[in-house]
């Protein structure tokens, strides 16, 4: 007789070892009452094709993929249109035989916001800095939602023309010097570069300039509470942080492995923020 093992999925990555994901998929696999596994594969650049060709083989339903394999993973699987209008995949499921691939940070973007800030979209005006991989999420997220006209600042603004061509006429390219004259019409500001992160230099940005009604999301989690989710705190302005982000992003990946949708709790929340301040 053969024992059917349970479904277990992983994280790929290179490093990977500080990830959270382990900490919040054995949280809901627990409370749900979920037999299933999630564990940290650590696989060089090299190594990369050869796993995830053969993910089921190696015991696998599926995966999340972070840096340095997003580009990789696309490439390697039959992506969605939000995997493909990023550029990059974070989650890979099986359908059938085929491999699948998504990018949920946009789905985890925008439901943190709409947890923490509703009515966040009625903002006409959006001001994102950075013209990274996360900012490509994030923008794809805000024109999707409607709103009608997404700044975009990088300190190279080559980078930011390039995105903004890729994306269509509702994105304009800022010189990060000239942020300050967006400001005062921005009903939402995201930072998607690692400004303001441990480690990293500071983001000279001034909130006094926001609208009293704007809405201030950072993606960085590392402090939980960033120099301007505390200014914009300060200001009385409604913040979504980096950490709700993370939570948010890793739903739909439980969902298409293990069969059930998780909630985003105040006790999952609790626990992460735990093992953030821990570490």
């Amino acid at each position: 007789m053969s024992v059917t093992k349970p479904p277990a999925a992983c994280l790929i990555g290179w490093p990977a070892a500080h990830s959270r994901s382990p900490l919040i998929h054995h949280y809901w696999l627990r409370t749900l009452g979920i037999e299933g596994g999630y564990s940290i594969e650590a696989i060089p650049p090299e190594g990369f094709a050869e796993f995830v060709l053969h993910l089921s083989t190696h015991g696998f339903v599926g995966a999340n993929v972070t840096i340095p394999h997003k580009e990789r993973a696309l490439a390697l699987s039959k992506p969605d249109e939000r995997a493909s209008a990023v550029g990059a995949a974070n989650t890979l499921w099986y359908e059938g035989d085929e491999l699948r691939s998504t990018n949920t940070d946009i789905e985890g973007f925008i439901n943190n916001l709409d947890a923490c800030a509703p009515g966040w979209d009625r903002a006409e005006d959006a001001l994102v800095l950075g013209a990274g991989g996360a900012s490509r999420a994030v923008v794809f997220g805000l024109l999707e939602r409607g709103i009608k006209s997404v700044h975009l600042a990088n300190r190279t603004i080559e980078r930011a023309r390039a995105l903004a061509d890729q994306f269509g006429a509702h994105v304009h390219p800022v010189a990060w010097e000239t942020v300050e004259d967006v400001l005062p019409r921005a009903g939402l500001l995201v930072n998607t570069t690692s400004l303001g992160m441990h480690g990293q230099p500071p983001l000279q940005i001034d909130v006094g300039l926001l609208p009293d009604n704007a809405v201030v999301a950072d993606l960085v989690y590392v402090p939980l509470e960033t120099p301007l989710l505390a200014a914009a705190r300060a200001r009385g302005l409604k913040v979504a942080d980096g950490l709700g982000m993370l939570l948010h992003q890793a739903v739909r990946g439980f969902e298409l492995w293990f069969g059930q949708r998780p909630k985003v709790t105040p006790e999952l929340r609790e626990l992460v923020e735990a093992d953030l301040k821990g570490a």
